[in-house]
């Protein structure tokens, strides 16, 4: 399968990019706006990987021609560019593309972070509205630490609840998700649930702040 990762640069991607790189032979397109930094972007994973003894199927593009290949496009972007960055791309997305947004809306103040949605309730609703009408949207990682992700020392015991209203394509997420060793996928229903699920991440990174030992805390669903 081929997977987008428009963003990919970023924190996110990066520990998205280099899991399935290493625990699944699925073809990864690295995006950026800037192609040039996509590439070296790949390059700097593809030692990444090699350091842990392991290699991966990764390639550099920007943003609107790594959609273009792919059969799932992760918007590996920040909250605030989700929007634009889906109709950036909007002319390469059809019905066969299943759109994965990972971001949460989320503002911090001397407390801790709290959960800053945007009008339309969660971001996952904020992408489904952007997206084209017979584009499938799932929300998927809200909760893994991406700072975890990217480190291929770390193992993983750890749930993501997935959330969309087409079950074939929250299907192909969650496999996609259980295909990165140590993830389990959770069904946690419609798009109308998003805000639920996104909400959970302030909590992880209030408990990791708050807790010397529970630094890029997870959660798992007993």
């Amino acid at each position: 399968m081929r997977i987008a990762l428009l963003g990919g640069t970023g924190d996110i991607g990066e520990g998205l990019a280099l899991r399935w790189a290493r625990d699944t032979d699925h073809e990864l397109l690295v995006g950026s706006r800037d192609p040039e930094k996509a590439r070296d972007a790949v390059e700097t994973y593809e030692g990444r990987l090699a350091d842990a003894g392991a290699d991966g199927d990764l390639k550099g593009f920007a943003n609107e021609m790594a959609a273009d290949r792919a059969d799932v496009v992760v918007l590996s972007v920040p909250p605030y560019y989700a929007g634009d960055t889906v109709e950036a791309v909007a002319d390469t997305l059809d019905s066969e593309t299943i759109l994965v947004t990972p971001a949460v809306g989320m503002k911090g103040d001397e407390d801790g972070m709290h959960y800053n949605p945007p009008g339309t309730g969660s971001v996952t609703a904020l992408v489904a509205q952007r997206a084209p009408d017979a584009v499938p949207v799932v929300g998927a990682f809200h909760n893994l630490a991406a700072g975890k992700l990217a480190d291929l020392t770390v193992e993983f015991d750890l749930d993501t609840l997935v959330v969309g209203d087409d079950a074939d394509a929250k299907r192909t997420v969650c496999g996609l998700a259980e295909d990165i060793e140590g993830i389990r996928a959770l069904d946690a229903g419609p798009i109308a649930n998003a805000a639920e699920v996104e909400s959970v991440t302030p909590l992880v990174i209030n408990i990791a702040r708050y807790n010397d030992d529970m630094h890029d805390v997870g959660a798992k669903w007993i």
